[in-house]
């Protein structure tokens, strides 16, 4: 059971394929965020496979799970988006995009076979993918006079929070990244240094 500020994910892109009466089934499976331009993805496949007949997806986003997108793009309703995002789900797999190409062999499948090809292929490509734990944390600037610059660094020591972006001068900034789960004991810690603001940027 994952903890409730935690969610599993794939590293690095993956690959599959699945043949069914002459139809190939090419798949990909892709790690995203929210800014992922999902159709431009799309675009460079169907650059790589202009032959394809079919490029269907389904993907998972936000670390509570709950968002998700999925297309047929001309397959029968229900046949091919559905059983690539059904992957995703029994996978338990968020932040993730999954690309099936498929390659018509002249023979139709119906749609149980369609279901189980689009099912299988995605099987294929999450079945090789290297997945990964990761924390949900909540982005915040952190500013302060340059005279708590000690204070502050001894926290971010401390509890080994994530720096992205530092500045040192005269008044000082800092974008760090806070795990969900430690985000109160920590606001608290800044809260108690005199001229230390914290302001809230995003959830990652």
């Amino acid at each position: 059971m994952l903890f409730e500020d935690r969610y599993l994910t794939i590293s690095k892109p993956s690959q599959g394929i699945f043949r069914d009466k002459g139809s190939k089934f090419i798949s990909y499976a892709y790690p995203i965020t929210p800014e992922t331009e999902v159709k431009e993805m799309i675009n460079i496949l169907k650059t790589e496979h202009s032959r394809a007949r079919h490029f269907c997806w389904a993907l998972r986003l936000s670390q509570d799970r709950n968002v998700f997108r999925l297309n047929d793009d001309g397959e029968p309703a229900g046949t091919a988006g559905r059983p690539i995002l059904n992957c995703l789900l029994s996978a338990d797999l968020t932040n993730v995009l999954v690309v099936v190409v498929r390659y018509f062999g002249g023979t139709l499948l119906g749609v149980p076979g369609l279901i189980n090809a689009y099912k299988t292929a995605t099987m294929e490509a999450l079945a090789v993918a290297n997945r990964i734990e990761r924390t949900i944390n909540d982005r915040y600037s952190i500013s302060f006079p340059y005279l708590q610059m000690n204070g502050v660094m001894k926290v971010v020591k401390e509890e080994q929070i994530t720096v992205h972006f530092q500045n040192f001068n005269e008044h000082c900034e800092l974008v760090v990244d806070i795990r969900k789960s430690n985000l109160n004991q920590i606001l608290s810690r800044f809260d108690h240094l005199d001229e230390v603001k914290t302001n809230y940027l995003s959830t990652l």
